[in-house]
C-alpha cells in the first residue's frame, strides 16, 4: 500500500511538473485581460517584477531611475533610486525642456550649411583685406610715407630694399636707352644709303637727260630738211616733164 501510494505521488508530481512546463513554454497574447482578478493579479506581480528589474539595473550600472505607475483604479505606484523622487523628476523636466528649447531654436540643415559656406567666406575675405591692408603699408613705407614709430632695423632694410630697387631700375634704364640709340643707329644708316642711292640716280639722270634733248632736236631738224628736199625734189621733177608735154599737164590737172 505504501509503495503504490509513493508511485501514485511520483506520477502526480511528473504530471504536474510537466503540465507546468507546458504553461511556461506556452506564450501569453499580449492583450487586454478580461477577467478583473486576473487582471489585478497579473497587475501586482508585473509590477512587482519591474521595480526588481529597475533596482537591479540602477545597482549594476549606476543608473538614476525613477518608475511611476498608475493602476486601473488610479492608484500610484512609484519606485525611485534614489532617496526622492523629486530630484530625478526636477533632471528629467530641465533636461526635456532644455532639448525642446534647441530643437525649436535650431535651424534646418541647409540653413546651418549656407551659414558655415557665408562663415568660410568672410574669413577668407578677413585674409585678403588683411594682407591688402599690409602690402599697402608696405608700399607707402617705400614711398616713404607712414614711417613714423618704424625702428632703425627695418630703416636699414627699408633702405637696402631701395637701393637694390634703384640699381635694377638704372640698370633696365641703360638698356633700354643703349636698343633705342642702336634701332636709330640702324635707321640712320639706312637712310643715309638710301639719300645716297637717290643721289647717284639724280646725277645719272642729269647726265643723261640733256643728249638725249639734242639727238631729238637734231633728229627732228633733218627729218624737216628731208622732208622739204623731198617736196621740191617732187616738184622739180613734176615741173620738167609738165613743161615739155601739155597733154600730159592736162590730163594731169584732169585726174
Amino acid at each position: 500500500m505504501g509503495g503504490s501510494s509513493n508511485n501514485n505521488n511520483n506520477n502526480n508530481k511528473q504530471r504536474s511538473s510537466s503540465s507546468s512546463s507546458k504553461m511556461a513554454r506556452e506564450k501569453i497574447q499580449i492583450k487586454k485581460i478580461d477577467n478583473i482578478t486576473a487582471r489585478q493579479v497579473t497587475f501586482s506581480k508585473r509590477r512587482r517584477g519591474i521595480f526588481k528589474k529597475a533596482e537591479e539595473l540602477s545597482v549594476l550600472c549606476d543608473a538614476d531611475i525613477a518608475l511611476i505607475i498608475f493602476s486601473a483604479t488610479g492608484k500610484l505606484f512609484d519606485f525611485s533610486s534614489t532617496s526622492r523622487m523629486k530630484d530625478i523628476l526636477t533632471r528629467y523636466t530641465k533636461q526635456s525642456k532644455n532639448e525642446e528649447k534647441e530643437h525649436q531654436q535650431q535651424p534646418p540643415q541647409p540653413f546651418l550649411e549656407w551659414q558655415a559656406w557665408i562663415t568660410l567666406e568672410n574669413n577668407k575675405l578677413a585674409k585678403l583685406n588683411k594682407e591688402l591692408a599690409d602690402k599697402n603699408k608696405e608700399l607707402r613705407k617705400l614711398r616713404g610715407e607712414d614711417l613714423q614709430g618704424v625702428e632703425l632695423e627695418e630703416l636699414l632694410q627699408l633702405e637696402r630694399v631701395l637701393e637694390d630697387t634703384f640699381s635694377r631700375v638704372l640698370d633696365t634704364k641703360g638698356k633700354r636707352i643703349k636698343h633705342e640709340i642702336e634701332t636709330l643707329q640702324k635707321q640712320g644708316a639706312i637712310l643715309m644709303e638710301e639719300n645716297k642711292l637717290l643721289k647717284q640716280k639724280m646725277i645719272a639722270l642729269s647726265q643723261g637727260k640733256k643728249p638725249a634733248l639734242i639727238e631729238h632736236h637734231h633728229s627732228d631738224t633733218s627729218t624737216m630738211h628731208e622732208e622739204g628736199q623731198s617736196s621740191e625734189s617732187i616738184t622739180n621733177n613734176g615741173g620738167g616733164p609738165l613743161a615739155e608735154d601739155d597733154s600730159s599737164d592736162t590730163s594731169l590737172k584732169l585726174g
